[in-house]
This record gives C-alpha cells, structure tokens and sequence, in this order.
C-alpha cells in the first residue's frame, strides 16, 4: 500500500478528500474527478490500497474490502470525505475518525462498509449503481456467444497444437443467437441491456424477475415464469441478485429442466448456481456448452471439476472491469461529492437517514 501526501497542503480549499483508490479505480482518477466536480474547492489526498495485485477479502466486520483499518485510519486524519472502491469502512474506522462525513463506494453497493456504524457515527455512504452495467452485459455477451460455438475447447485445443475437424460433425456444431431462444434470470441494469442487445440479434428473449414490469421490456421481449424459461430457453443467462431467496436458484432440478443441449451463462454471482449440478450436465450432454464469470469459490481451486469439464469458457471475475468502467466509477462518486459540497441531496444514499452537515 502507497500514500501521497495532500496536493493543496495549505487546505485552502476547505474541504478535504481522501481519495483511496486502487490499481483498477486509480487514485488519481478519483482525484481528477474530485477537482472537475468541486471546481478545484477540494484538497485530495491519495493512498493506493492493494486490490486486485492482493485479493480482497473481510476487514473487520465488513467484507470484499482491501487494506488495512490502520492504514486508512492514518490517512483519514483530518479528512471529511473519502473517496474509494475498496476502503473498509469498519467500527474501527469510524471510531477513529470523527472528522469523516461522507464515504462514496465507488461500487454496486457499500458492501466494504458497516452501515449500521457509519448510521450511528452520522456519516453518510454513498455508491455507484450501474456503473459497470455496459462493461459487465457486453461479457456476458462474449461468454454467451463463446459457449454457444464451443469457443473454449476449440481454443484449448488449439493452444495444444491439435486441430480437430469433427468439430464440424453436426452434433459438435454450436448454435446461433439468431432465431434461438434465450432465457434471461433477472432484468436489471445489466439484463436490460443484454435483452436489447439478444433482440436486435435475433433473438426470442424470456425474462423472468418478479420485480420488473412487463412494460418496462424490451420490445421483443416476453417475461415468463422461471419454470416455462427453463423449458423453453436454449441458452439461459443468470443476472439476479443473491439474495435468500436466490441462493441456489439454478439446481440439477432447474438444469433438467432445459432443452437437450442448452447453453448456460453465469456472469452475475456464483452463489445463484449449483456448479457440481453443471458439470453433471455437461458430461450427460444436457449441456452442450457453460459460460462463467464467477464461481463459488474465488480464486477458482486447483482441483475444482470445473477446470476439467469440457464446454466450459472461463474468466477470472473480470466482467465488470474495462478502462470505462474506471472513469465512470470515479465520476459517480466525484459528483456526490460536489453535491455534498454544495448542499444538494446525495442521489446515492445507502443511509438517508444520516443528516449530513452541509452548514460549512
């Protein structure tokens, strides 16, 4: 881990702003963004947590966080606003620290922060929704699009120096996106996208969220229950949620229930999806091909089944990073904080109830 001192030591902006990047969110992408939003009003220092050259993890009491409580907490002295994707925002933390006001995640949600702490200590967090949606529905269309060819195993093979011509045999040959029906679990920022995309390809595109109205669609696009997506779908994209109530949504159960050779996409959450359950599916045919992102287990380990299964195109949890996904998460959280500044309502909020001082 890497600090910076203040760019404007003299404070003679007033207000005083960590940026706590990484080696993805970069300091001085959140920096940049910070001046542009306050008009230069902002004095920013840096610090560079570890993620992703170390892996996040638990912090505390709070999880997926990167750095140490010691270290943030040297670099909060005298900071009212921190800016960051990883920073873990503990009891600890807070305790510590009685001059931080507001906290912006530069993420889906505030996962690195105790909300409950950060209610009682009256600080405010903040996050990023949608910022990696485009980045994250464009993967899933590559994984979609590889598993569906049988992509991952002609590459392999490849790599091997063998070139297998009964690739060609019919009962090799992938399937195309055009005319085939896709499934998809979930219909949020990213589903969304992915839907308008598959229906501009061609597709037949099934939506089951329970949440979404069928007005809001896209145009082309049939929202069904789970069961008749399973038995109609060819290919079936996850996109949900993990919560209690999805946990383990996609079982041997759900899987049998799909056509004789479908396709199955998984660049949401590990824990949506029984992984035993796919590579079962895999070996019997059921499956003709699996796309993933996410496991349930990350790093993926040495001797998981899904390393050896064949039809199986993987990444390593990279779905949601592009050069893009950086700026855009950075100017989310930048702009929160020129809203704070200026005494305007935060329009990310985890913690509304918190009161923000803005009287400065």
């Amino acid at each position: 881990m890497s600090t910076t001192g203040p760019t404007d030591p003299t404070g003679i902006g007033g207000l005083t702003v960590l940026a706590a990047g990484d080696h993805f969110v970069l300091p001085r992408l959140l920096g940049e963004e910070v001046r542009r939003a306050t008009d230069g009003a902002a004095t920013v220092r840096e610090l560079t947590l570890p993620w992703p050259h170390t892996p996040f993890g638990p912090v505390g009491e709070v999880i997926e966080a990167s750095g140490t409580e010691d270290e943030l907490i040297a670099a909060l002295a005298g900071v009212e606003v921190c800016v960051t994707q990883m920073a873990p925002l503990t009891e600890r933390v807070l305790a510590a620290c009685p001059d931080l006001q507001l906290m912006c995640v530069s993420r889906g949600g505030p996962v690195n922060a105790n909300l409950e702490a950060a209610t009682r200590h009256g600080v405010a967090v903040c996050y990023a929704p949608g910022r990696n949606a485009v980045a994250t529905a464009e993967h899933t269309l590559t994984l979609l699009l590889a598993a569906a060819r049988g992509v991952g195993d002609t590459h392999t093979d490849l790599r091997l120096g063998v070139w297998r011509g009964d690739y060609y045999d019919y009962d090799n040959c992938g399937i195309e996106i055009e005319g085939a029906t896709v499934g998809l679990i979930g219909y949020g920022a990213i589903g969304s996208r992915v839907a308008r995309i598959l229906v501009a390809m061609g597709a037949e595109v099934l939506v089951h969220d329970p949440y979404v109205s069928p007005g809001a669609l896209a145009q082309g696009a049939e929202q069904v229950t789970l069961d008749e997506l399973l038995s109609r779908s060819r290919i079936v994209s996850l996109h949900a949620r993990v919560t209690e109530e999805t946990k383990g949504m996609i079982g041997a159960e759900q899987i049998a229930r799909m056509p004789r050779g479908s396709v199955l996409v998984n660049c949401a959450r590990g824990a949506l999806l029984d992984y035993d359950a796919v590579c079962d599916a895999l070996d019997s045919g059921r499956l003709a091909g699996a796309g993933f992102d996410v496991y349930p287990q990350e790093p993926v380990p040495a001797d998981s089944r899904l390393l050896s299964t064949p039809g199986i195109v993987m990444t390593p949890h990279i779905a949601g990073a592009s050069q893009e996904v950086a700026h855009k998460a950075a100017r989310i959280v930048a702009a929160e904080v020129g809203r704070y500044l200026r005494g305007e309502p935060l329009a990310h909020c985890a913690n509304p109830e918190v009161m923000v001082d803005r009287t400065r």
